[in-house]
């Protein structure tokens, strides 16, 4: 089996941006429960390079508050690290009570990238299929809410991600080695996957495959599901109310040539030519 997702047409972006909103509000009530209620949600985004993950977090975090909704994005395991029981680093990245954490990428890099690439042991790789089940139903035993995703994409619509990028300096730091071996790699890594899901699509804690060559479709499906999943309830907000401000009690502010101002760039800039105002009298009526 191969990871070919359903061709689906592109959605337009006048209904994606109206519904992202609302869905962005909702996440923003979401975040209020879970802060009200003590709640832990773990959120694990996972698929190929390309596939769309960091694009949808970054939609799902955009309104949050930062200080209780965090991206776990981890870097290679240091020589310490590599030394420490596997899922050692990452429950160091759980959620306390009140908060949300999105993991882009997570302990599923053993079964894919590791698995692939030959960074891990036959033995170590059998034995995260193994204990995988049995750390997660610890999690959900103790509490958290772990929902886990997994962004389908095309080979196709992959490479013609990865060709983007590779002709945008703005996007170019988005390629890296472990990309361009991926497209040699395709079925391993479709193989892989397969395996993964065979151990680890839990009834307590399934696997919800969200097709993203389109990735507008994607970002909506994805937030509107994970909203579905999750019980939440609005909550009540204390009402805020801004304070008549003070009458002046004598303070100055110190000359303006005392302080070291940023220079004024936007001043430099000039509208383009054809987005000026026409004179009035060349104005059509």
């Amino acid at each position: 089996m191969t990871d070919q997702p359903v061709h689906q047409p592109r959605l337009k972006k006048e209904p994606y941006e109206k519904e992202l909103l609302r869905l962005q509000a909702e996440l923003v009530r979401l975040q209020a429960w879970v802060r009200a209620e003590g709640v832990r949600l773990v959120v694990l985004f996972e698929g190929r390079d390309a596939a769309g993950k960091g694009g949808v977090i970054r939609r799902v975090t955009e309104y949050l508050n930062p200080r209780f909704a965090r991206i776990a994005a981890l870097p290679a395991p240091t020589e310490r690290q590599r030394g420490q029981w596997y899922f050692q680093r990452y429950v160091e990245q759980l959620p306390a009570a009140g908060e949300i954490v999105l993991f882009d990428r997570s302990w599923y890099n053993r079964a894919g990238v590791e698995r692939v690439m030959g960074f891990c042991t036959d033995e170590e790789y059998w034995q995260f299929l193994h204990q995988c089940p049995t750390f997660e139903r610890m999690l959900i035993e103790a509490g958290i809410l772990v929902r886990k995703y997994w962004f389908s994409v095309s080979d196709t619509e992959q490479e013609r991600r990865f060709r983007a990028r590779l002709n945008d300096p703005m996007r170019r730091w988005k390629l890296s080695p472990m990309d361009t071996e991926s497209i040699t790699r395709w079925e391993d890594y479709s193989r892989a996957k397969d395996e993964m899901f065979i151990h680890t699509d839990l009834p307590e804690s399934p696997w919800h495959v969200v097709e993203s060559d389109d990735k507008r479709r994607a970002r909506i499906n994805m937030i509107a599901h994970l909203l579905s999943t999750v019980g939440y309830q609005d909550v009540a907000v204390p009402p805020v109310d801004l304070p008549p401000r003070p009458p002046s009690k004598g303070y100055q502010r110190p000359p303006r040539d005392l302080q070291k101002y940023v220079p004024d760039h936007a001043a430099e800039l000039r509208e383009p030519e054809n987005h000026r105002k026409k004179p009035a009298a060349h104005r059509k009526k």
